[in-house]
């Protein structure tokens, strides 16, 4: 056996121990699940980038309907159609459902979109947020799962050179070896959880961010039938999230 065979990982797995072997599976499943969600949700905010321009087209829709179906053509099953949605059927229910022209009528008529905008807004976010604590715990804990990986080898090789009476290389190299590959091992699983935690985080504040402005939005249109006009020289809010500056509650009003 030449020495690229005696220290390859083969022959590192052969002679390792059930429990290395299971750190080993252990980093393998987190690695396989941190790359499930980064390449899924990577296709998920590519998605959505094709999606732009699709508020604006369906504010230009000459309707409501024309709107909607704007939404579902251009940007389907995305949380800015599921929220103008939502908002066009609580308006329609209200309108159904409410026969009275005084003030009190109007107040719960505003109530009710104000609950129908904020509920969409907060299912969508529970679902940009899916996936993420796992990423985030993948990214937080291979590192220690590779390290225990490394005490555990470097004690298996005190264990080889104690039985066999002789620090020779041949007893010591495979199981350093061992610790040294579970360390790496960690490190490969928990560097691309976390940046890619981090990348979908701040992905995820712009797009909430979005979507609350299209709230307010949506609220004042199904309100007084008008659109709020953008303040001149005001500062984009999807720019503020993008530098870290809080947004604010996702709201609808």
């Amino acid at each position: 056996m030449d020495s690229s065979q005696a220290f390859g990982l083969a022959h590192l797995w052969a002679q390792s121990d059930n429990i290395i072997r299971a750190v080993a599976l252990i980093l393998l499943v987190m690695s396989i699940t941190s790359w499930y969600l980064i390449l899924s949700r990577s296709l998920r905010q590519l998605r959505a980038r094709s999606h732009s321009g699709a508020v604006e087209a369906f504010w230009a829709a000459p309707d409501l309907d024309a709107g909607l179906r704007v939404l579902a053509e251009r940007a389907p099953e995305s949380p800015f159609e599921a929220l103008a949605q939502q908002g066009a059927a609580a308006a329609q229910h209200v309108r159904r459902h409410t026969h009275s022209n005084t003030l009190g009528g109007k107040l719960d008529t505003d109530e009710v979109i104000t609950r129908a905008l904020r509920k969409s807004i907060a299912l969508s976010t529970a679902a940009l947020e899916s996936g993420l604590t796992v990423l985030a715990s993948i990214g937080s804990t291979a590192p220690f799962v590779g390290l225990f990986g490394t005490v555990w080898g470097i004690y298996h090789a005190l264990v080889n050179i104690s039985v066999s009476g002789m620090a020779t290389l041949d007893k010591v190299a495979g199981p350093v070896g061992e610790a040294l590959i579970m360390t790496a091992f960690g490190l490969f699983v928990a560097i691309p959880a976390v940046l890619a935690y981090n990348g979908i985080t701040r992905a995820n504040r712009v797009e909430l961010s979005e979507l609350d402005a299209f709230a307010h939005d949506l609220h004042a249109w199904f309100a007084t039938g008008a659109r709020i006009a953008a303040v001149p020289g005001a500062a984009p809010r999807a720019a503020e999230v993008a530098t870290g500056t809080p947004a604010g509650a996702h709201g609808a009003a």
